[in-house]
């Protein structure tokens, strides 16, 4: 099926009074917030009544979360291939109407496992059924919803937009950030209202019957496609700028991975969500190991928030202006001072330096996964490149609560884990200073 099918239906962008890049941004918006039941922080507010009612550690439920993860990760870079070839809108509808599923799995998923295990007369190994139902739960549901659906509703922002790419990502960042600060508190008064499963089976229903048709009416993929141009320009080459934006050459997966800058980029990146989904994943228990409540572990998601939408916001007005590499320094230095304070967190400045340094990460992360690929290797493949580079973040991710559930059970701590994150952190830091735009050279040649 064509990207270009039934782009005129229910109307045609291009008939628009303004540039439809905005209506683009806003949905895009809307479509990576609605990704929020797949993200770690969404996951975790129902971790602790699978671990009750599936009877398992916290160990043991992160381990079926990372076989989950992990293997929704391998089938990224195919997600990403067929964005490149469906388009947005169709594979948007898709994806919703996966999530949806999925939620509503999820939520009967102890019931599913306790049915199989006596289906099959497996109940002496009950634990491994159960295990597996999980794992096949987070598997379905980081494709679709921290996976493909991100991924698309960022991209196809992207498309729509060369010389206010940066501050139409920022722009998009500031609200994606406060969706999914405030996801998780919805979550929790959705589960008080309706217990844990009714949860679930409401957020599903939003997305299988709700968003779905909401990304009919309004993704498209491409301007072009639409009889419009990126930005809204009629005619003409995108606004000047001192740093070079638009692409000279439209690069492949295999080509881009020959790149020094693709792997500082999605190293850097993956790192960050390493120690983002290790962090959020136990953070009741890393605060309690330094005798801190839970109101207060909950509570630096509010000023952390704050700061990262300032970050997002300068950020994202700066990159249309300077090389991406310093912001990609910037999230390095604000993940070390994270991962350097997490160990201290008693101590008051240690708390409030955890709290800087995530605001800063977070911030420069939102900006720079977005716009980071189209500058470096154009548009034509996004799809697939970006696929690859999520591939590898949501890989590192999946490994984070593992990481420091393994760091509590096995050493009685959480800062060998934050001494692994601060170390990769730092060397990624001092390669971070030769992570050009390989689009400069070409230029430089073409002249």
């Amino acid at each position: 099926m064509p990207k270009q099918k039934f782009n005129t239906i229910p109307f045609s962008p291009s008939r628009f009074p303004f540039f439809y890049g905005w209506v683009v941004l806003a949905f895009g918006t809307i479509g990576i917030i609605m990704s929020a039941p797949g993200q770690t922080s969404g996951i975790a507010t129902f971790t602790d009544y699978l671990i009750d009612v599936f009877g398992i550690s916290r160990d043991q439920l992160s381990t079926t979360y990372l076989i989950g993860t992990v293997s929704s990760s391998f089938l990224l870079t195919h997600a990403g291939k067929l964005y490149d070839k469906i388009g947005a809108r169709w594979m948007g509808m898709l994806t919703a109407v996966v999530l949806g599923f999925v939620l509503f799995y999820l939520s009967q998923s102890d019931r599913i496992a306790l049915f199989l295990g006596k289906l099959l007369n497996l109940q002496a190994a009950q634990f491994y059924v159960g295990a597996t139902v999980l794992s096949v739960g987070f598997f379905i549901l980081r494709l679709s919803g921290q996976g493909a659906l991100t991924m698309l509703s960022r991209n196809m922002i992207m498309k729509w937009f060369i010389s206010k790419r940066g501050l139409t990502g920022g722009i998009s960042s500031v609200f994606v950030s406060l969706g999914f600060s405030v996801a998780p508190l919805v979550f929790d008064l959705l589960i008080e209202k309706f217990g844990w499963r009714g949860a679930w089976i409401s957020i599903g229903l939003v997305a299988a019957l709700f968003f779905s048709l909401v990304v009919f009416i309004f993704y498209r993929d491409n301007p072009e496609d639409c009889g419009l141009n990126p930005d809204g320009e009629a005619n003409r080459e995108p606004t000047q700028s001192p740093i070079l934006q638009k692409a000279q050459r439209q690069y492949r997966l295999k080509e881009a991975r020959k790149t020094y800058v693709f792997w500082i980029f999605s190293i850097s990146m993956a790192v960050h969500a390493l120690m983002m989904t290790g962090f959020i994943f136990n953070i009741v228990s890393i605060f309690d190991q330094v005798q801190m409540d839970k109101a207060d572990a909950l509570f630096i998601f509010i000023p952390a928030s704050m700061i990262a939408v300032v970050f997002t916001l300068v950020g994202g007005y700066l990159s249309d202006y300077i090389k991406l590499k310093y912001l990609l320094i910037l999230l390095l230095i604000g993940q070390s001072i994270s991962a350097f304070s997490l160990p201290f967190l008693n101590i008051t400045m240690f708390y409030y330096l955890l709290i800087a340094g995530n605001g800063i990460a977070s911030g420069m992360y939102a900006i720079l996964i977005g716009v980071a690929w189209p500058r470096f290797f154009g548009r034509q493949y996004l799809g697939e490149i970006s696929g690859f580079s999520l591939t590898l973040i949501v890989f590192f991710s999946a490994i984070g609560p593992l990481l420091f559930s393994l760091s509590l059970s096995q050493f009685g701590t959480y800062a060998i884990a934050s001494w692994i994150c601060l170390i990769i952190c730092l060397l990624c830091l001092v390669g971070a200073f030769r992570a050009d735009n390989p689009q400069e050279k070409i230029a430089a040649t073409n002249t």
